[in-house]
């Protein structure tokens, strides 16, 4: 089985929270040989010439290729699994037993060539029948030759909302991923979560294989929760790295900039310090199962938990899968004496910060002039 291979935040698509991708290369040419003369052997891909010291060595070399490879282009159609840290002589033997190459050493002489070849990715890669060792070569350096399912879980996503897109874009059924969740322990979810899966099915970029399976897939969103935990360090504060989960929920949910990441967590430490209630809408959307950019007065009365203008402390649980940033804010929140905060201009999302009530009134009033 290959694990799925994911892409952080902040990072550009490749593959393993990495890959790097590599521009489309056409390596289709072939060989043009003339045996009279210098032998040259043109590789046709990023404009690299390479050229082989000593007539009569090419000379051996193409012999000995073009002997033991299919002129190709080859036929009908064969699925091809790179295992991680598979050698080149490991792809080469596996391809050979699919009848994919003619030799192993036909391959290997090309691969050798060039150096591109030892940085061919994992995954699964589609092949023909009896195809020329270059042309074979050519497909595992071309990107769009992976077999894979491309699932995309954006910051914010509650438990429900990341099952239904891991599913849909994954190809996978939804009854299967509900089912293993009913044991997440054994996934990856770390003990401190209290058998909770809400907020540690990481938002990230992954790479679904033809072969992944719900449990597998979810155990590399717990890993890839794992790892940003680590970076961020969730476990090495003064607060349970559960209740850092929730703040960094919370944060997820209302800061609207990168850049009020840190103040929005220092608000949550600071009213939690005074015994003030949080009062979030957010946290009153979840327990609507919601998402109302403004909630009612009648709203505001739900009896739940979650709902923190009726209860004072975090909230049980995270209300939806935070990201990196918003990890790290809770970790290590900015320095200030902020009680509160308005998004003045939810169209921008400028966030206003105050440390009395008379200055959050103001700045309430200013979102009301935008709205």
């Amino acid at each position: 089985m290959t694990d799925l291979s994911v892409w952080t935040e902040g990072q550009q698509p490749s593959g393993g929270r990495q890959h790097r991708r590599r521009k489309k290369k056409d390596r289709r040419g072939g060989f043009a040989v003339a045996l009279s003369l210098v032998l040259v052997l043109l590789v046709v891909g990023g404009g690299s010439v390479l050229v082989f010291g000593g007539a009569a060595k090419l000379k051996d070399m193409l012999h000995s290729t073009s002997a033991g490879d299919y002129p190709g282009p080859g036929s009908g159609s064969v699925q091809i699994e790179v295992v991680s840290g598979q050698s080149v002589a490991g792809i080469a033997r596996t391809l050979k037993a699919k009848d994919v190459i003619k030799t192993v050493d036909a391959f290997l002489q090309l691969a050798n060539a060039e150096p591109d070849s030892s940085s061919v990715q994992p995954g699964f890669y589609a092949f023909k029948k009896k195809m020329s060792a270059g042309d074979a070569l050519a497909t595992l350096l071309d990107p769009s030759s992976r077999i894979q399912a491309r699932v995309t879980l954006p910051e914010g996503l509650r438990l429900d909302e990341t099952l239904k897109k891991l599913a849909k874009d994954g190809k996978l059924r939804l009854a299967d991923l509900e089912k293993q969740l009913k044991n997440p322990k054994a996934l990856g979810l770390p003990d401190y979560a209290k058998g909770n899966s809400e907020g540690f099915l990481f938002p990230a970029t992954y790479d679904v294989a033809p072969d992944a399976t719900a449990e597998t897939a979810l155990k590399q969103l717990f890993k890839a929760y794992a790892t940003a935990a680590n970076k961020a360090g969730v476990t090495r504060t003064n607060r349970s790295p559960y209740d850092i989960v929730i703040i960094a929920s919370l944060v997820e949910a209302e800061a609207r900039r990168p850049q009020d990441f840190g103040k929005v967590a220092r608000v949550v430490y600071n009213r939690l310090a005074k015994g003030m209630p949080l009062q979030f809408d957010s946290t009153v959307n979840y327990a609507l199962n919601a998402d109302k950019q403004i909630v009612t007065n009648q709203d505001l009365g739900v009896d739940s938990p979650y709902n923190t203008y009726k209860h004072t402390g975090l909230p049980p649980g995270p209300i939806n899968s935070p990201g990196l940033a918003a990890l790290q804010a809770a970790v290590n929140p900015t320095a200030g004496g902020w009680l509160y905060f308005v998004t003045t201009n939810p169209k921008t999302g400028e966030t206003k910060f105050a440390t009395t009530y008379a200055d959050f009134l103001k700045y309430k009033a200013e979102l009301q002039s935008n709205q």
